[in-house]
This record gives C-alpha cells, structure tokens and sequence, in this order.
C-alpha cells in the first residue's frame, strides 16, 4: 500500500511539472542521464588480481638480478600510505624505461575492493600493478619467512630489493627518502655488475712485470 502511494505521488509530481514545462524538465532529464557515472561491479574487481599469501610469498621470492622490485603493503583508509603514494607513482614515470617492477598489496576489506581500491587504481593508473590480498588470511608465520623487521602490526610497509640486497620500510615515506633508498640499491648494483664484467674481460690492475 506504501510502495502504491509513492507511486501515485512521484507519477503525479512527474505530470504536474511536464504540464507546467515539459520543454525544460526534459532538457534537465537529459543532462542528468549524462551525469550519471556506471557502478562498479565485480568485472571491476576481476581486472584486479588477488592473490594467496602463499602467492605474494612466491612474488616476493622471485627474483631477475637485474630488475628491481618495489612492493608497497598498503590500504586506502590508510592515511599515511595515500600520503605516499604520488611519490611512487612519480617514480614509476621516471623509470619507466629501466628493469624496476612496482607492485602495491592492497590489504583493504574485500568489501572495498569493487569501490575503494578500484577507485584507487584508476585514480593513479596502476590497475596492473595492484594486488588484492585478504588480510584475514595472515598468519605471523607469513610476515616471519618474508621480512626482517615487519610483523603486520602497522602499515605502510614498503620492500625494495635487487638481487641480494634488500631494504625494509615500516611507515610512510617522502619523497626524497623513497627516491635515496632506490637511487642506493641502483647505483650498488651498478657497480657490483661493472667490476663483475671486468673479472670477466681479465682486466685488473698495472702488474709488476717479472725479472
């Protein structure tokens, strides 16, 4: 009866306004249907990969010795993890013609992945680079056969390695700080390559000649 006699009100209302302007209610009518933005459904959340922890502990294993890995554990209810997240995206543009992999580990409730983590990845063009991992699936075991000074009980969480050398951090970073701790791992790199090819190529140092 109460559904009825909303119906009877809205249909009524509806006349009464096409009577007095139809022209211009039309008009409004056809620039609200513009306005209006498609929802997000599970299609959205399907183009984001999730993944077991059994999974992110493989990813986060896999190593190339020339490319280097940055994985961000972050939430976007997380203040400080969005307060750093333009500088990632910032360093991405600027390697992106070098072997670095950015990866973000979404940790939000799964009911946010279809809006809130969406949103995100949208927002800063990185839908490939987001992984979705159910927080509620996290053991301690996890967090002790992965990091060395993370247990989970805070976030952001930011792991940068190349080949055997890695760098853990617990919180949000700056700009400069997350630029010095890649521009370190790079550059040690780079030199360890370089004397490796020269062990290669027999080139040493003046030798003392024999008499």
């Amino acid at each position: 009866m109460k559904r009825f006699l909303i119906y009877s009100i809205l249909s009524i209302s509806f006349l009464a306004c096409k009577k007095n302007d139809e022209k211009v209610a039309e008009t409004k009518a056809k620039e609200d249907s513009i306005k209006i933005e498609p929802t997000k459904t599970e299609a959205d959340v399907a183009q984001l990969k999730e993944l077991s922890p059994e999974k992110i502990s493989t990813v986060l294993k896999s190593s190339h010795s020339d490319t280097l890995y940055v994985t961000n554990f972050f939430a976007t209810w997380c203040g400080p993890c969005m307060q750093e997240i333009p500088h990632f995206r910032k360093k991405m543009d600027e390697l992106a013609k070098q072997p670095v992999k950015f990866t973000f580990v979404s940790l939000d409730n799964k009911t946010d992945w279809a809006t809130a983590v969406s949103d995100f990845a949208d927002e800063y063009d990185i839908r490939n680079n987001v992984i979705l991992l159910d927080g509620m699936l996290l053991k301690e075991s996890f967090f002790k056969q992965n990091f060395q000074s993370w247990n989970g009980e805070a976030i952001p969480f930011t792991l940068i390695r190349k080949g055997d050398r890695s760098d853990e951090t617990v919180g949000s970073m700056s700009e400069e700080m997350l630029n010095r701790k890649i521009e370190n791992l790079l550059a040690h790199n780079s030199t360890a390559k370089v004397v490796e090819n020269k062990e290669k190529s027999g080139i040493s140092g003046p030798k003392k000649s024999l008499k």
